[in-house]
């Protein structure tokens, strides 16, 4: 046998081990949200990297920034990706894949997948990478109704995850995260100095209708169906049905706060143009 053919044959055999390792251990039901976490945090540090060398040949303006706003700059980046994938994950599975469908039999409420653990736990892995980040540069990336906001997702997400309840409603407030690549797109353009730009202008109207829908409108459906569904949430255990009625009130409230400041700046931004 020559070298060219055991070459070959050594390469096969490196690549089923490779195939069997994936299948058996980083994909297998019982390791899928481990290897998701771990996935979403390595996707974190890529994604800042990235964001970073981008930034640097494509913005000119990049290296006058500050320290601290290079790593917001670059922390915003890594939210934005975050907030897209979760955005088109959640509203894949809550309104388009039959995974909580009422047309199936047994509780909403108990449902899940292996697509929707893993999603969950891609999720985690960043909220745990920037509540690190939020804690480490305290406060410049954010202050406590931050870390906050970031506790409470990430003990619902967690407990989602492992225990497989309440998934339905924890994708409905993960569609929330549509408003965050309007919100960093904001920074960004008033960090370059085109805060009076038209960009901007579009920028607030669309971020306040953005936060009407998917933090507002959409948090008032999740209490409906909450109401109408609460046979099959009340047989969930104690602690599940208390995060799915306390989270999202306390996220509501906080949303209500920050719409009525997004409001605000929108109409100041509307005066300045008038």
């Amino acid at each position: 046998m020559d070298l060219s053919a055991t070459s070959v044959m050594a390469a096969k055999a490196y690549k089923y081990k490779a195939e069997s390792l994936v299948k058996e251990y980083l994909l297998a039901d019982s390791y899928v949200s481990y290897t998701a976490v771990l996935g979403g945090i390595l996707m974190c540090k890529m994604v800042y990297d990235i964001t970073h060398l981008i930034s640097s040949f494509y913005y000119k303006g990049y290296g006058s920034l500050t320290k601290v706003q290079k790593l917001e700059w670059n922390n915003r980046g890594m939210s934005t990706i975050h907030a897209i994938f979760i955005t088109v994950m959640s509203v894949y599975l809550v309104f388009f894949s039959n995974l909580f469908s009422d047309q199936l039999e047994g509780p909403v409420t108990f449902r899940s997948s292996n697509l929707s653990n893993f999603t969950l736990g891609v999720s985690v892995g960043y909220f745990i990478t920037d509540l690190a980040m939020i804690l480490w540069a305290y406060p410049s990336l954010g202050g406590m109704e931050y870390v906050l906001h970031h506790m409470l997702s990430l003990i619902s997400i967690v407990y989602a995850m492992y225990s497989g309840e309440g998934q339905l409603y924890t994708y409905m407030v993960l569609i929330s995260e549509t408003t965050t690549p309007g919100i960093n797109l904001r920074w960004f353009l008033d960090t370059a100095g085109m805060k009076r730009s038209k960009a901007y202008l579009v920028n607030g109207v669309t971020m306040f209708l953005a936060w009407l829908v998917a933090r507002i409108i959409l948090f008032v459906y999740l209490f409906y169906h909450i109401y109408f569904h609460y046979d099959q949430v009340k047989q969930m255990h104690a602690f599940s049905c208390v995060l799915i009625f306390a989270v999202p009130t306390i996220l509501l409230v906080m949303n209500i706060m920050w719409f009525a400041k997004i409001l605000k700046g929108l109409k100041k931004t509307l005066a300045k143009k008038q």
